[in-house]
């Protein structure tokens, strides 16, 4: 069994329910019987996840997220990084020097680094203009990137990257957004992540940050049995994200099959109440999807 689990479905700018990051889970059999899941992964870890995680480790079902009252990283075996805005990645610091300086002992070699996966475009900016200045220093000499990770760059291919296998079932494919344009489409790193059931052949589709780009995503999102789309919520001019009012465009049986997330905090507003009928909702916090059984 594979969940998905929002710590977040805020905005970047959001206080009320934190960043859009999520858990995934892999299940010997389910949450309902299983302590603890045997794979877990990140997708994205922003400035607000920590708390998230902080919170979520209380909750029946996480609690092997919680040791000695302070959260567990050592069981957060990997992080899938979709692009580098704050909202995404802010979090990675702390997880990194966690794992070295108080659930690890840097002089004994005993460092759990977990793995982390993107394009190649994303994992060297990722050092050099967010990470490297508060991980870069360590006692005696200068750190690089794998000292707190076991890095995992997708191979490209000529119409994206090689896919992610996770425990040789569950295939994360990764595909360019139109996030943030500086000259053109795609021109800034930026990913969405198709996760897909090898041996029952269901697959799920999450949009990561994206400007509205129905034509681009309709076969995929046609395949899907969830979709998991980022919402902005006012009409605004130069929107990075799918507007609302874009989305109420799609056709009826994706809109029934779409879970936004990545809203502001006025979500609960009366003006919104149509989600609830119209797509399959709001992206609950804390709450577990079942992907597939």
């Amino acid at each position: 069994m594979l969940t998905l689990t929002f710590l977040g479905v805020g905005s970047a700018f959001a206080k009320r329910n934190h960043n859009s990051n999520v858990l995934i889970e892999l299940w010997k059999n389910s949450p309902a019987v299983d302590n603890q899941p045997d794979e877990t992964m990140l997708i994205d870890f922003g400035c607000a996840g920590p708390m998230a995680l902080h919170e979520l480790k209380e909750r029946a079902g996480f609690r092997y997220l919680s040791r000695d009252g302070k959260i567990n990283y050592r069981n957060i075996q990997r992080i899938l990084v979709t692009h580098q805005h704050a909202d995404h990645i802010g979090g990675l610091e702390e997880l990194a020097l966690t794992n070295v300086f108080v659930l690890g002992d840097l002089d004994a070699g005993d460092v759990f680094k977990p793995q982390i996966i993107s394009s190649m475009n994303i994992l060297v900016n990722l050092w050099d203009t967010s990470l490297k200045g508060g991980l870069s220093p360590l006692p005696g000499r200068y750190a690089m990137l794998q000292d707190y990770f076991n890095i995992h760059a997708l191979r490209p291919t000529p119409t994206g990257y090689r896919p992610y296998i996770l425990a040789d079932r569950y295939e994360f494919d990764i595909f360019a957004t139109d996030h943030v344009r500086i000259e053109r489409k795609y021109d800034w790193p930026s990913y969405g992540v198709e996760i897909r059931d090898l041996r029952g052949g269901e697959s799920v589709f999450y949009s990561g940050d994206t400007r509205f780009d129905f034509e681009a995503y309709e076969e995929r999102m046609e395949r899907s049995k969830i979709i998991f789309h980022d919402a902005q919520l006012h009409e605004i001019t130069s929107p990075v994200h799918a507007l609302l009012s874009e989305l109420r465009t799609m056709p009826r049986d994706i809109k029934k099959r779409a879970v936004l997330y990545h809203y502001g905090d006025d979500w609960d507003h009366p003006q919104f109440a149509f989600v609830a009928d119209e797509f399959a909702g709001f992206a609950k916090p804390h709450h577990r999807y079942v992907l597939f059984e």
